[in-house]
């Protein structure tokens, strides 16, 4: 039924979470062994506010973005299978609210990847916007610098991604907008649909006509509006899904 959609689709817009890179050995965040779910004090590198005030959470942050297991990980079979979905030519876009650049790595055109929570692979001034590779902040980590300040005005460094508490960049999400409502499919893929605007993604394209399939390990708020639902490793279900239209 699913392969019957795919085939018919004339443009498939894909909404990725954590869940897809899980097989890649970069934990999730809420399931079970989540990085919040074993660690909540974890959430606090990753709200705004708490970063900016508290020195010490930025040191741990930092930390954390030296150990992160994103950079030695590499694409595994989900991703590979999204980049036979483009090279069919039925992929719209990827929505992705990832940071670890997995989908860019396996091959997937960048143009096409939408990235709405940001990267990691860069660090971002708050108080100037200078922007830097992330390995050569990590660089200044690794000599000793355990919150780096900014080398053009001396302010404040995160990862390019966003924060509970930061907008989303205006122009990435419209194209994630328009992604949604100009697609015949939307696939929700190892994404919990809990974290708003992005689950929204989900209702944007159901109610311009596009039959949703969601893939998820856990229940999603979104389950009963999709078309189907599937709870198999994506690892597994998304490249057979795909090898019935390449």
């Amino acid at each position: 039924m699913i392969g019957e959609w795919l085939r018919e689709a004339a443009a498939v817009t894909v909404l990725t979470g954590a869940g897809i890179s899980t097989e890649s050995g970069i934990p999730d965040f809420r399931g079970p062994q989540g990085v919040w779910t074993k660690d909540p004090k974890a959430a606090a590198m990753a709200t705004i506010d708490v970063y900016v005030s508290d020195p010490e959470v930025r040191r741990r942050a930092w930390r954390s973005r030296h150990e992160h297991p994103a950079w030695g990980a590499e694409p595994n079979a989900g991703h590979a299978a999204l980049v036979g979905l483009e090279r069919a030519g039925r992929l719209r876009a990827i929505v992705t609210q990832n940071i670890d650049g997995l989908h860019q790595k396996a091959g997937s055109d960048p143009d096409l990847v939408i990235e709405v929570h940001g990267t990691m692979l860069d660090a971002e001034c708050l108080a100037c916007g200078l922007r830097t590779p992330m390995p050569e902040i990590l660089e200044r980590v690794d000599r000793g610098e355990d919150d780096p300040p900014c080398v053009a005005c001396g302010g404040i460094q995160k990862s390019a991604t966003i924060s509970f508490g930061q907008a989303l960049r205006p122009e990435v999400f419209d194209a994630a907008v328009r992604a949604a409502r100009e697609c015949d499919l939307f696939l929700a893929i190892g994404s919990s649909l809990s974290v708003q605007p992005a689950a929204g993604l989900c209702l944007e394209a159901v109610e311009r006509g596009a039959r949703l399939v969601i893939i998820n390990a856990q229940e999603t708020p979104y389950d009963r509006l999709a078309d189907a639902v599937i709870r198999e490793p994506i690892g597994e279900v998304l490249p057979t899904l795909v090898s019935e239209v390449c």
